[in-house]
Protein backbone atom coordinates (compact mmCIF):
# COMPACT_ATOMS: atom_id res chain seq x y z
CA UNK A 1 0.00 0.00 0.00
CA UNK A 2 1.11 3.53 -0.78
CA UNK A 3 -0.06 6.74 0.91
CA UNK A 4 -2.99 5.28 2.87
CA UNK A 5 -5.59 7.90 3.81
CA UNK A 6 -7.57 6.82 6.89
CA UNK A 7 -10.03 9.22 8.57
CA UNK A 8 -13.09 8.99 10.79
CA UNK A 9 -15.91 11.51 10.50
CA UNK A 10 -19.47 11.24 11.77
CA UNK A 11 -18.65 7.78 13.16
CA UNK A 12 -17.71 6.56 9.64
CA UNK A 13 -14.24 5.22 8.83
CA UNK A 14 -13.05 6.33 5.35
CA UNK A 15 -10.18 4.42 3.77
CA UNK A 16 -8.38 5.17 0.52
CA UNK A 17 -4.97 3.93 -0.67
CA UNK A 18 -3.08 2.94 -3.77
CA UNK A 19 -1.94 -0.68 -3.86
CA UNK A 20 -0.60 -3.36 -6.17
CA UNK A 21 -2.86 -6.39 -6.57
CA UNK A 22 -3.62 -9.14 -9.07
CA UNK A 23 -4.78 -6.53 -11.61
CA UNK A 24 -1.81 -4.23 -11.13
CA UNK A 25 -1.88 -0.84 -9.44
CA UNK A 26 -5.34 0.22 -8.28
CA UNK A 27 -7.04 2.59 -5.90
CA UNK A 28 -8.63 0.73 -2.97
CA UNK A 29 -11.27 2.44 -0.87
CA UNK A 30 -14.11 1.58 1.48
CA UNK A 31 -16.25 3.02 4.28
CA UNK A 32 -17.42 1.46 7.58
CA UNK A 33 -20.14 3.06 9.69
CA UNK A 34 -19.73 1.82 13.25
CA UNK A 35 -22.61 0.78 15.46
CA UNK A 36 -21.73 3.18 18.28
CA UNK A 37 -19.45 6.24 18.69
CA UNK A 38 -15.69 5.75 18.32
CA UNK A 39 -12.62 7.91 18.78
CA UNK A 40 -12.20 10.07 15.63
CA UNK A 41 -8.41 9.57 15.68
CA UNK A 42 -7.49 6.05 14.48
CA UNK A 43 -3.98 4.65 14.87
CA UNK A 44 -2.45 3.24 11.66
CA UNK A 45 0.64 1.07 11.31
CA UNK A 46 1.94 0.00 7.91
CA UNK A 47 4.08 -3.14 7.59
CA UNK A 48 5.47 -4.92 4.54
CA UNK A 49 2.56 -7.34 4.47
CA UNK A 50 -0.42 -5.47 5.89
CA UNK A 51 -1.94 -2.28 7.26
CA UNK A 52 -3.20 -2.31 10.86
CA UNK A 53 -5.87 0.23 11.81
CA UNK A 54 -6.77 0.50 15.51
CA UNK A 55 -10.06 2.22 16.36
CA UNK A 56 -10.94 2.90 20.01
CA UNK A 57 -14.49 2.85 21.37
CA UNK A 58 -15.61 6.01 23.13
CA UNK A 59 -17.34 3.93 25.80
CA UNK A 60 -16.15 0.56 27.02
CA UNK A 61 -19.18 -1.68 26.47
CA UNK A 62 -20.24 -4.66 24.36
CA UNK A 63 -21.65 -4.14 20.87
CA UNK A 64 -24.16 -6.43 19.24
CA UNK A 65 -22.22 -6.05 16.00
CA UNK A 66 -19.49 -3.90 14.51
CA UNK A 67 -21.37 -1.93 11.85
CA UNK A 68 -24.58 0.01 11.91
CA UNK A 69 -25.98 -1.96 9.00
CA UNK A 70 -27.23 -5.36 10.13
CA UNK A 71 -25.74 -7.26 7.21
CA UNK A 72 -21.97 -7.39 7.42
CA UNK A 73 -20.14 -6.03 4.32
CA UNK A 74 -18.75 -8.76 2.07
CA UNK A 75 -15.18 -7.49 2.31
CA UNK A 76 -15.27 -7.54 6.13
CA UNK A 77 -14.30 -10.75 7.95
CA UNK A 78 -13.54 -11.31 11.66
CA UNK A 79 -10.06 -12.31 12.80
CA UNK A 80 -10.85 -15.13 15.22
CA UNK A 81 -7.28 -15.16 16.58
CA UNK A 82 -8.08 -11.78 18.12
CA UNK A 83 -11.80 -12.25 18.63
CA UNK A 84 -13.07 -11.86 22.18
CA UNK A 85 -16.70 -12.24 23.13
CA UNK A 86 -18.37 -11.36 26.40
CA UNK A 87 -18.02 -14.83 27.91
CA UNK A 88 -14.30 -14.93 27.08
CA UNK A 89 -13.80 -11.55 28.72
CA UNK A 90 -15.61 -12.68 31.86
CA UNK A 91 -13.40 -15.78 32.00
CA UNK A 92 -10.26 -13.65 31.57
CA UNK A 93 -11.41 -11.28 34.31
CA UNK A 94 -12.14 -14.22 36.60
CA UNK A 95 -8.65 -15.65 36.01
CA UNK A 96 -7.08 -12.30 36.84
CA UNK A 97 -9.10 -12.09 40.06
CA UNK A 98 -8.04 -15.61 41.06
CA UNK A 99 -4.40 -14.76 40.28
CA UNK A 100 -4.65 -11.64 42.43
CA UNK A 101 -6.21 -13.61 45.33
CA UNK A 102 -3.50 -16.29 45.10
CA UNK A 103 -0.80 -13.63 45.12
CA UNK A 104 -2.32 -12.04 48.22
CA UNK A 105 -2.42 -15.46 49.93
CA UNK A 106 1.25 -16.08 49.15
CA UNK A 107 2.22 -12.60 50.41
CA UNK A 108 0.22 -13.15 53.61
CA UNK A 109 2.24 -16.31 54.34
CA UNK A 110 5.52 -14.39 54.20
CA UNK A 111 6.25 -12.98 57.67
CA UNK A 112 6.36 -9.20 57.72
CA UNK A 113 9.49 -7.52 58.98
CA UNK A 114 8.53 -5.35 61.98
CA UNK A 115 11.76 -3.35 61.60
CA UNK A 116 11.32 -2.64 57.88
CA UNK A 117 10.70 1.10 58.27
CA UNK A 118 13.43 1.42 60.90
CA UNK A 119 15.97 -0.24 58.57
CA UNK A 120 14.90 1.96 55.67
CA UNK A 121 15.18 5.08 57.83
CA UNK A 122 18.66 4.06 58.97
CA UNK A 123 19.85 3.48 55.37
CA UNK A 124 18.41 6.81 54.23
CA UNK A 125 20.15 8.66 57.07
CA UNK A 126 23.45 6.82 56.53
CA UNK A 127 23.56 7.63 52.82
CA UNK A 128 22.45 11.22 53.46
CA UNK A 129 25.19 11.81 56.05
CA UNK A 130 27.84 10.32 53.76
CA UNK A 131 26.60 12.40 50.82
CA UNK A 132 26.76 15.61 52.90
CA UNK A 133 30.23 14.71 54.20
CA UNK A 134 31.74 14.04 50.77
CA UNK A 135 29.91 17.07 49.35
CA UNK A 136 31.61 19.24 51.98
CA UNK A 137 34.98 17.74 51.02
CA UNK A 138 34.42 18.26 47.29
CA UNK A 139 33.11 21.84 47.60
CA UNK A 140 35.85 22.84 50.06
CA UNK A 141 38.61 21.45 47.85
CA UNK A 142 37.14 23.00 44.70
CA UNK A 143 36.81 26.47 46.25
CA UNK A 144 40.35 26.31 47.64
CA UNK A 145 41.65 25.19 44.23
CA UNK A 146 40.08 28.20 42.52
CA UNK A 147 41.32 30.64 45.16
CA UNK A 148 44.79 29.26 45.91
CA UNK A 149 45.57 27.29 42.75
CA UNK A 150 48.38 24.75 43.12
CA UNK A 151 49.16 26.03 46.63
CA UNK A 152 46.02 24.24 47.84
CA UNK A 153 47.69 20.89 47.03
CA UNK A 154 50.16 21.14 49.89
CA UNK A 155 47.77 21.63 52.83
CA UNK A 156 44.87 19.46 51.63
CA UNK A 157 45.40 16.91 54.40
CA UNK A 158 45.41 19.45 57.23
CA UNK A 159 42.23 21.07 55.88
CA UNK A 160 40.21 18.02 54.85
CA UNK A 161 41.53 15.10 56.92
CA UNK A 162 39.08 15.40 59.85
CA UNK A 163 36.03 15.10 57.59
CA UNK A 164 37.69 12.35 55.52
CA UNK A 165 38.49 10.44 58.73
CA UNK A 166 34.83 10.71 59.72
CA UNK A 167 33.44 9.58 56.35
CA UNK A 168 35.85 6.69 55.88
CA UNK A 169 35.35 5.45 59.45
CA UNK A 170 31.60 5.60 58.95
CA UNK A 171 32.03 3.68 55.68
CA UNK A 172 32.91 0.60 57.77
CA UNK A 173 29.16 0.36 58.41
CA UNK A 174 28.73 -0.67 54.76
CA UNK A 175 30.56 -3.91 55.53
CA UNK A 176 28.27 -4.51 58.50
CA UNK A 177 25.19 -3.68 56.41
CA UNK A 178 26.21 -6.29 53.86
CA UNK A 179 27.03 -8.90 56.53
CA UNK A 180 23.66 -8.68 58.28
CA UNK A 181 21.72 -8.50 55.01
CA UNK A 182 20.51 -4.89 55.20
CA UNK A 183 21.74 -4.33 51.65
CA UNK A 184 22.28 -6.72 48.75
CA UNK A 185 25.74 -5.41 47.87
CA UNK A 186 28.37 -8.20 47.61
CA UNK A 187 30.69 -8.26 50.60
CA UNK A 188 34.13 -8.75 48.98
CA UNK A 189 34.15 -5.63 46.70
CA UNK A 190 32.98 -3.48 49.65
CA UNK A 191 35.69 -4.86 51.94
CA UNK A 192 38.41 -4.37 49.32
CA UNK A 193 37.46 -0.76 48.61
CA UNK A 194 36.88 0.38 52.20
CA UNK A 195 39.93 -1.29 53.72
CA UNK A 196 42.05 -0.16 50.77
CA UNK A 197 41.06 3.46 51.26
CA UNK A 198 41.44 3.29 55.05
CA UNK A 199 44.88 1.71 54.73
CA UNK A 200 46.04 4.68 52.65
CA UNK A 201 44.27 7.24 54.86
CA UNK A 202 45.16 5.98 58.34
CA UNK A 203 48.37 3.96 57.86
CA UNK A 204 50.18 5.88 55.10
CA UNK A 205 48.94 9.47 55.39
CA UNK A 206 47.89 9.47 59.03
CA UNK A 207 51.19 8.09 60.36
CA UNK A 208 53.68 10.00 58.19
CA UNK A 209 53.77 13.78 58.50
CA UNK A 210 56.15 13.87 55.53
CA UNK A 211 53.36 12.47 53.30
CA UNK A 212 50.65 14.87 54.47
CA UNK A 213 52.02 17.80 52.46
CA UNK A 214 52.42 15.86 49.21
CA UNK A 215 50.29 17.01 46.22
CA UNK A 216 49.13 13.42 45.68
CA UNK A 217 46.88 13.76 48.75
CA UNK A 218 44.78 16.30 46.86
CA UNK A 219 44.16 13.93 43.97
CA UNK A 220 43.35 10.98 46.24
CA UNK A 221 40.74 12.94 48.22
CA UNK A 222 39.33 14.61 45.11
CA UNK A 223 38.80 11.39 43.16
CA UNK A 224 37.26 9.68 46.20
CA UNK A 225 34.81 12.52 46.84
CA UNK A 226 33.62 12.92 43.23
CA UNK A 227 32.76 9.22 43.02
CA UNK A 228 30.72 9.33 46.23
CA UNK A 229 28.79 12.44 45.15
CA UNK A 230 26.73 10.18 42.86
CA UNK A 231 26.87 6.85 44.68
CA UNK A 232 25.32 7.87 47.99
CA UNK A 233 22.35 9.91 46.64
CA UNK A 234 21.61 7.04 44.22
CA UNK A 235 21.38 4.58 47.12
CA UNK A 236 19.40 7.06 49.22
CA UNK A 237 16.74 7.49 46.52
CA UNK A 238 16.68 3.73 45.91
CA UNK A 239 15.65 3.24 49.54
CA UNK A 240 12.41 5.11 48.87
CA UNK A 241 11.82 3.59 45.43
CA UNK A 242 12.81 6.63 43.35
CA UNK A 243 14.99 6.30 40.26
CA UNK A 244 16.39 9.36 38.51
CA UNK A 245 17.74 8.21 35.15
CA UNK A 246 20.46 10.87 34.94
CA UNK A 247 21.69 10.01 38.44
CA UNK A 248 21.63 6.27 37.60
CA UNK A 249 23.72 6.92 34.49
CA UNK A 250 26.21 9.06 36.44
CA UNK A 251 26.45 6.54 39.30
CA UNK A 252 27.33 3.72 36.87
CA UNK A 253 29.51 5.81 34.52
CA UNK A 254 31.71 8.30 36.40
CA UNK A 255 33.66 5.47 38.04
CA UNK A 256 35.09 4.47 34.63
CA UNK A 257 37.68 7.28 34.60
CA UNK A 258 37.70 8.03 38.34
CA UNK A 259 38.26 4.53 39.71
CA UNK A 260 41.54 3.88 37.81
CA UNK A 261 42.70 7.44 38.53
CA UNK A 262 41.98 7.00 42.23
CA UNK A 263 43.83 3.67 42.28
CA UNK A 264 46.79 5.20 40.46
CA UNK A 265 46.90 8.07 42.98
CA UNK A 266 46.90 5.59 45.86
CA UNK A 267 49.73 3.64 44.21
CA UNK A 268 51.79 6.84 43.78
CA UNK A 269 51.18 7.65 47.44
CA UNK A 270 52.43 4.21 48.53
CA UNK A 271 55.52 4.41 46.27
CA UNK A 272 56.38 7.84 47.71
CA UNK A 273 56.02 6.53 51.27
CA UNK A 274 58.31 3.49 50.86
CA UNK A 275 61.63 5.46 51.20
CA UNK A 276 60.28 7.22 54.30
CA UNK A 277 59.28 3.94 55.97
CA UNK A 278 62.68 2.46 55.01
CA UNK A 279 64.50 5.39 56.63
CA UNK A 280 62.44 5.52 59.81
CA UNK A 281 61.85 1.78 60.24
CA UNK A 282 58.27 2.52 61.26
CA UNK A 283 55.93 -0.50 61.47
CA UNK A 284 58.81 -2.87 60.72
CA UNK A 285 58.54 -5.98 62.92
CA UNK A 286 61.56 -7.73 64.42
CA UNK A 287 60.95 -11.38 65.31
CA UNK A 288 62.59 -12.75 68.50
CA UNK A 289 65.54 -15.17 68.51
CA UNK A 290 66.35 -17.76 67.28
CA UNK A 291 64.82 -16.49 64.02
CA UNK A 292 66.33 -13.01 64.37
CA UNK A 293 64.41 -11.84 61.30
CA UNK A 294 62.92 -8.40 60.71
CA UNK A 295 59.83 -8.00 58.55
CA UNK A 296 60.41 -4.72 56.77
CA UNK A 297 57.24 -2.65 56.30
CA UNK A 298 58.40 -1.34 52.87
CA UNK A 299 58.42 -4.99 51.71
CA UNK A 300 54.81 -5.30 52.94
CA UNK A 301 53.95 -2.16 50.97
CA UNK A 302 55.46 -3.63 47.80
CA UNK A 303 53.27 -6.71 48.20
CA UNK A 304 50.32 -4.43 48.90
CA UNK A 305 50.95 -2.61 45.61
CA UNK A 306 50.45 -5.89 43.74
CA UNK A 307 47.27 -6.57 45.74
CA UNK A 308 46.08 -3.02 45.00
CA UNK A 309 46.17 -3.51 41.24
CA UNK A 310 44.57 -6.95 41.55
CA UNK A 311 41.83 -5.38 43.69
CA UNK A 312 41.30 -2.65 41.09
CA UNK A 313 40.85 -5.34 38.44
CA UNK A 314 38.36 -7.32 40.59
CA UNK A 315 36.32 -4.24 41.50
CA UNK A 316 36.43 -2.96 37.93
CA UNK A 317 34.85 -6.22 36.72
CA UNK A 318 32.21 -6.01 39.45
CA UNK A 319 31.32 -2.41 38.61
CA UNK A 320 31.23 -3.19 34.89
CA UNK A 321 28.75 -6.03 35.48
CA UNK A 322 26.61 -3.67 37.56
CA UNK A 323 26.71 -1.10 34.77
CA UNK A 324 25.56 -3.65 32.19
CA UNK A 325 22.79 -4.75 34.53
CA UNK A 326 21.45 -1.22 35.11
CA UNK A 327 22.27 0.51 31.82
CA UNK A 328 22.41 -2.36 29.35
CA UNK A 329 19.63 -3.09 26.81
CA UNK A 330 16.40 -4.17 28.45
CA UNK A 331 15.21 -7.66 27.61
CA UNK A 332 11.72 -7.80 26.16
CA UNK A 333 9.23 -9.83 28.11
CA UNK A 334 7.69 -12.79 26.31
CA UNK A 335 3.95 -12.49 26.04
Amino acid sequence: LQNPDVTISDNVLHFRAQGHGAKGDNIYEFEIEFLEPVDPKPVCRVTQRQLNITVQKKESNWWERLTKQEKRPLFLAPDFDRWLDESDAEMELKEKEEEKINKMKIESRVPKDPFKHLKKGYLIMYNLVQFLGFSWIFVNMTVRLFILGKDSFYDTFHTISDMMYFCQTLALMEIMNSLIGLVRSPLIPSVMQIFGRNFVLFVILGSLEEMQSKPVVFFIFYFWSITELFRYPYYMLSCIGIEWKLLTWLRYTVWIPLYPLGGLSEAVCIVQSIPIFSETGKFSLGLPNPLNVTIQFPFVLQIYLIALFLGIFVNFRHLYKQRKQHLGPKKRKMK
